[in-house]
Order: structure tokens, then sequence, then C-alpha cells
């Protein structure tokens, strides 16, 4: 329930757009399992309904960048 809310406030200000939802899809992804999965579901997305070019950026940068680092971080940090 939570992650449908946070779907829609995303969208929201985001501005509704195509990039919106794929970019929604791949954070859904995110919370389902792990990167590849966002990027799985980015790319089904974007073959369905086309390409959405700021979304290819964002995506693999803040799955592996942001939240794989600090994921790391936090394990380390509690395994020690």
């Amino acid at each position: 329930m939570l992650a449908s809310v946070f779907m829609l406030l995303q969208n929201a200000l985001m501005g509704r757009k195509h990039e919106a939802a794929v970019i929604s899809a791949a954070f859904l992804g995110i919370r389902l399992d792990s990167t590849a999965t966002a990027i799985a579901n980015r790319i089904i997305v974007t073959q369905q309904y086309g390409a959405a070019h700021r979304a290819v950026i964002v995506v693999p940068l803040v799955c592996g960048f942001f939240i794989d680092i600090v994921d790391a971080l936090i394990i380390s940090l509690f395994a020690s």
C-alpha cells in the first residue's frame, strides 16, 4: 500500500510524463528485489511504450551508485 502511494506521489512530482512512469516502474523493481529487477522493469516498459531517455541515465545511477553503496555501508556497519 505504501509503495503504491509513493508511486503516485512520484508521478505527480515528476509531471505525470512518460519518463516519470518508466522511472516509477524501475523504482518499483528496486523495492521488489534488486538493481537487475529495476533495469528489467525499465526495459520492458520502454519496449512496450517507447523510449525514455532520462530514465536510461537516472535509474542505473541511482541503483548502482546510491543504493548499492549505501547498502554495503549499512551491512558493514552492522556486521562489525
